[in-house]
């Protein structure tokens, strides 16, 4: 995928089930939620900081392990986040 190319959820989210779905999958869910959760800890950590370009990783990094969970659980994202929040008003309430 050129980098100057617009990047969509499906695009992104195929790249990195090109690159290692192999490997999440044999992880599994448990693990792979795992290895999500503590990205989610860093981002946390980093969010504390005043580094930019480690908050910027480590947000690039959820999206990442996010993106590998849905592959491990055979979920569109893209079609998941249109079906909740592009069509009609969206949700009611929080999130």
């Amino acid at each position: 995928m050129p980098p100057s190319s617009p990047l969509t959820v499906r695009d992104f989210q195929q790249h990195i089930r090109d690159r290692y779905y192999a490997t999440d999958s044999a992880r599994g869910t448990a693990g792979t939620f795992m290895w999500f959760i503590e990205e989610v800890g860093e981002l946390a950590t980093a969010l504390h900081g005043d580094n930019r370009e480690n908050i910027e990783e480590e947000f690039a990094d959820v999206i990442a392990w996010l993106c590998t969970l849905a592959n491990v659980n055979a979920v569109d994202l893209e079609s998941a986040l249109m079906k909740k929040y592009l069509t009609g008003d969206g949700p009611e309430g929080h999130k």
